[in-house]
């Protein structure tokens, strides 16, 4: 069977069971498109199609378009991994270690022993974490009244760090911070930084933290999967007016928008037309282990109806790179080691594998994270591509 009959017949399956309300997914060589597909409704009971050029919330995929634009910043000598970040954004040296809260529920604090660098923000190794993940995070906003990194506030990114930056790693909000030197640097908001040197290169028109009229006619709802399992569309959007541009999540866009990014990781920096987007050895280091002997660890979520606990491929290692995970060994999915992948909070996922010159975008628009349903699609859609195409 052909890769189109065989993807076609597992998403459409998917959708027809009732397991996901609508799904788009491609699939890329080094040359081009390979697979692409969409299925079922951008919103349950309503009667727009999930199409191809469906618009969706990416969430944290968009940390791997800020990953890029700081290191194209760290190519022209603007930006630098190792030196201290607070050069750019001096909120990063006034930030403080929590250790725990005394008996009258105050945050006790103390200075970190060494400063945070741009690579422990991409690496996210510098401390930070989001109040999805650690209880701790949470506490500390009530008591001082500061919203979560969702509002995209100023405020939401003066949350301390959980420990010494290069110490462990810790999901958070590291590239958000990493958004805040790119616009020190430039002198322009990230997004628009983001579009004149990486989006526009690339030909992701339909990729933004603002959503045009045309992206909006095209957009999908957000569904929130119930106790009970079933899934309802619920009223969820990024802030269009925002402090800051949430360089960590904040973004919309199509799946074969973020298609001709995988596809410029895959070709050593060159997009379709051949402009080189970033330098091939800078391409090499941001695929390569940039944090190491550290280890990427589980998700545990203190937020159940935004996040389940998770894994990426459970029982295989991996660390970290310039923005992304990486599998140390080879992933049961058909995956070579050294493949980069991550995901969105509303379960949408990518996969990069230089190795074997083969990439996917996966979108779906469910909540919780990690959903029952939909990651286990995901995977078995990459496993379908290495079937067919290996």
């Amino acid at each position: 069977m052909s890769l189109k009959s065989r993807a076609d017949a597992l998403l459409g399956q998917a959708v027809a069971a009732g397991d996901v309300p609508g799904v788009v997914a491609m699939a890329t060589d080094r040359q081009g498109t390979i697979y692409e597909g969409g299925f079922g409704r951008r919103a349950l009971g309503q009667p727009e199609a999930m199409t191809t050029d469906t618009v969706v919330w990416i969430a944290s995929m968009t940390k791997a378009l800020t990953g890029a634009g700081a290191m194209q910043l760290v190519e022209r000598g603007q930006l630098d991994l190792d030196g201290p970040a607070r050069r750019w954004v001096p909120q990063l040296g006034r930030a403080q270690v929590l250790e725990g809260f005394d008996g009258a529920g105050q945050p006790r604090l103390r200075p970190p022993k060494r400063d945070i660098t741009l690579r422990h923000l991409l690496t996210h190794t510098a401390g930070f974490s989001y109040e999805i993940w650690n209880e701790d995070i949470g506490r500390y906003q009530q008591n001082k009244g500061l919203p979560g990194i969702i509002s995209c506030q100023d405020a939401a990114l003066e949350t301390p760090l959980l420990f010494d930056p290069g110490a462990r790693w810790e999901y958070g909000i590291n590239i958000d911070m990493a958004g805040k030197a790119i616009e020190a640097v430039t002198g322009q908001r990230l997004g628009e930084y983001l579009k004149e040197n990486l989006l526009g290169p690339l030909g992701m028109q339909d990729t933004g933290f603002t959503i045009s009229e045309s992206m909006r006619r095209r957009l999908a709802k957000v569904h929130q999967r119930g106790e009970d399992g079933k899934l309802q569309p619920i009223e969820f959007e990024i802030p269009q007016q925002p402090e800051f541009d949430m360089g960590g999540g904040g973004m919309y866009g199509t799946c074969g928008d973020y298609l001709k990014f995988v596809r410029m990781v895959l070709n050593d920096g060159r997009a379709d037309d051949g402009t080189q987007v970033l330098r091939a050895q800078t391409v090499q280091q941001m695929a390569s282990n940039a944090m190491g002997d550290l280890k990427v660890t589980p998700l545990h979520t203190v937020m159940p109806p935004l996040s389940n606990s998770g894994e990426f491929l459970p029982g295989v290692p991996k660390n970290w790179g310039l923005s992304w995970q990486i599998n140390i060994e080879p992933a049961p999915t058909g995956r070579a080691a050294g493949g980069l992948q991550w995901a969105g909070l509303a379960n949408t996922f990518y996969w990069i594998d230089r190795t074997k010159g083969l990439g996917g975008v996966y979108f779906s628009q469910i909540l919780p994270f990690a959903d029952v349903k939909s990651l286990p699609l995901f995977t078995e859609f990459e496993t379908t591509v290495y079937q067919t195409m290996t």
